[in-house]
């Protein structure tokens, strides 16, 4: 007869430390139901979340809740029943997209909520969180902003160079 025993209290100890540690450092956590993912679909999920630099964790809600437990990711809780997977990331838009854009894709996984800043957030607030641009995209934009302006001086200062470089040139083909 095979019995099959649950964790040691060493090895939970080991594993609350390891999401303790990963989430600490993230601005959010976005809370999403995985209703049967089978291991392919498991495997594309933490690829996707990978991709866009979001931590995944699926774990047992009890431990998840002895981890939050006093920390600005406790009103999580309220969103912890039935299998749950942890989407994590400083960048608060990363976490929110990645969920919202694969539960786009498959019907076996649901985003239920999150928290940021302690505040919590329902699934409709973290779809609209997952509709701005990420930071990276942000970025982005404000380096394009500031490069604008000067290229454009130094279109309009080689502009004038120019022109009196051909003027010189003509008038010095007119005296010869």
């Amino acid at each position: 007869m095979t019995t099959h025993s649950s964790p040691n209290r060493v090895e939970k100890e080991k594993l609350i430390t390891g999401i303790d540690a990963e989430i600490k450092e993230s601005e959010i956590i976005v809370v999403n139901q995985q209703l049967g993912l089978n291991a392919s679909e498991t495997r594309d999920l933490r690829v996707a979340m990978r991709k866009e630099g979001v931590g995944l964790k699926v774990a047992k809600n009890k431990l998840v809740k002895h981890v939050i437990e006093g920390s600005k990711f406790a009103p999580i809780e309220k969103f912890l029943h039935g299998p749950t997977a942890l989407a994590y990331s400083k960048d608060p838009v990363a976490a929110a997209k990645a969920s919202v854009e694969f539960a786009k894709k498959n019907e076996k996984f649901k985003v239920i909520g999150g928290v940021m800043n302690g505040e919590v957030m329902e699934e409709a607030q973290i779809r609209v969180l997952a509709a701005l641009p990420s930071m990276d995209q942000l970025r982005a934009k404000i380096v394009g902003l500031l490069q604008a302006p000067a290229t454009k001086i130094a279109r309009v200062l080689q502009a004038p160079a120019g022109q009196v470089a051909r003027v010189l040139a003509a008038r010095g083909r007119q005296e010869a």
